[in-house]
């Protein structure tokens, strides 16, 4: 089925997403900003239309094709912007889904604001909010790259980088059941001097192998425990940054971590302070060797480097792992700056664009697509889908997964049912409204993968 999308705004985010949903034949994108050289750029190296105007104007919209729409995805720097045009989209054009960026935790809260009797936004995205939630997980798992949840929490992909102390280095992955029995838990790729493994029993695990495994939300340390020694739980947190990210973090950790946030401005310091219970705040620079000292940056369990220029983010991070701090997060725009930080100092490099593109395409995939999680820096993905029947037909419910024709690339490695975790084997039987969890490492495929999961 074609579907016809309509981006407004050509940011970071809008700009990345126009590539990614251009890419699948079956998605016809058009793009709306008011910058034309930027347009003309995207035009050049992407097959879409794009339209030169204000986002949230009904001509422009009208320009743009907003009478056949199926999608608008607003995704402006301004909040009000994208308010405005998915109430437009929605009372002049009558499109059926409207997606809007929503930074202000003011608008997010407000009650019955989003609603079709109100301002029509079907999906607010805060990409403030997702960075938070990221970050907080890679804190609650020390040692992990990447931490994501399927089937309301109960099952979670979790990216770990294999240290030689890792009890299962040298060993085949068969030796998993012998080595922590009684877990519910599967490796589902390996990557190994970047490239892509579909491992099987047989796959002997090498030091500083990349391991995407899955597993139960109680069995994850014990994976953990096999890929790499077991880290000391986080306590203490110095965050670099008092923007939306920075303050946002500082007030979900502050209850169960000691936080520092450092901030360059003295106003915007003294308004965090006044925002937060329990963090410290101090005015500096980040990247203040003295300062880091006098705040003994050796004795730091994470250092959070949140601030609004890369730059200054790969150096203050840089610092402190060379000062002594024991892991250093680092948020990264560009992805070519996050794989050079990444095989270097910086233990972790987080992208917002990505990690708000996952959220989003959630919402843009065919089927019943709940989750879109992108894998190495969009190289591969993870999806999470709900295996319907309907007039007694599916093409999945009541088969077993070696029965069931997935695209080249494409591989069921978790089913949730219910509260209940099943790792997917060859004979496994997928059961009416299972979560399936797919790995995907050839994304041409999705298109495909869609109708499989696609309702009758």
């Amino acid at each position: 089925m074609n579907m016809k999308i309509l981006i407004l705004g050509a940011g970071q985010v809008g700009s990345s997403a126009a590539e990614q949903l251009s890419r699948e034949e079956s998605n016809d994108v058009t793009v709306v900003d008011n910058r034309a050289d930027i347009l003309d750029e995207l035009q050049d190296r992407l097959d879409i239309r794009t339209v030169c105007g204000h986002a949230s104007h009904p001509d422009v919209i009208k320009k743009a094709g907003g009478e056949d729409t199926d999608i608008v995805i607003a995704l402006t720097d301004s909040d009000e912007t994208n308010m405005l045009a998915c109430q437009i989209a929605s009372t002049i054009f009558d499109i059926n889904t409207k997606i809007a960026r929503i930074r202000s935790a003011a608008y997010i809260h407000s009650k019955n604001l989003f609603t079709e009797n109100a301002i029509p936004v079907d999906v607010q995205l805060s990409p403030e909010k997702l960075v938070c939630e990221h970050i907080e997980q890679l804190i609650q798992y020390p040692g992990a790259l990447q931490v994501l949840a399927f089937g309301n929490g109960q099952a979670k992909l979790v990216a770990a980088k294999v240290s030689h102390e890792g009890l299962l280095v040298g060993q085949k992955i068969s030796a998993l059941k012998e080595h922590i029995p009684n877990t519910e838990g599967r490796i589902a790729a390996i990557y190994r001097d970047g490239q892509p493994l579909l491992p099987d029993g047989d796959t002997i695990i090498r030091a500083d192998d990349e391991v995407f495994f899955i597993a139960a939300k109680k069995d994850i340390r014990a994976f953990m425990t096999e890929m790499r020694k077991i880290e000391s739980p986080v306590r203490r947190v110095l965050i670099a940054g008092g923007g939306h990210i920075g303050v946002r973090l500082a007030s979900a950790l502050e209850k169960t971590n000691q936080v520092k946030i450092i901030e360059h401005d003295p106003v915007r310091a003294k308004l965090i302070s006044e925002k937060l219970d329990d963090s410290i705040v101090l005015v500096g620079d980040a990247s203040d060797q003295e300062l880091l000292l006098e705040e003994d940056v050796d004795n730091v369990d994470v250092f959070c480097s949140l601030t609004n220029s890369e730059e200054a983010n790969i150096l203050s991070a840089m610092l402190a792992k060379k000062m002594g701090a024991k892991k250093v997060i680092s948020l990264l725009k560009r992805p070519s700056y996050a794989d050079l930080v990444e095989a270097g100092t910086i233990d972790i490099a987080i992208s917002p664009k990505e990690i708000t593109i996952s959220s989003l395409l959630a919402y843009i995939r065919g089927g019943d697509v709940v989750k879109v999680h992108s894998l190495r820096r969009g190289a591969a993905e993870a999806i999470e889908a709900i295996a319907h029947e309907e007039k007694g037909k599916s093409v999945v419910v009541g088969k077993t997964i070696d029965n069931i024709e997935l695209p080249e690339g494409c591989s069921i490695i978790t089913v949730v049912r219910g509260t209940e975790v099943i790792i997917a084997h060859h004979d496994t039987v997928i059961e009416k409204d299972d979560h399936v969890i797919l790995f995907v490492t050839d994304k041409s495929k999705i298109a495909n993968l869609e109708e499989i999961f696609q309702k009758a």
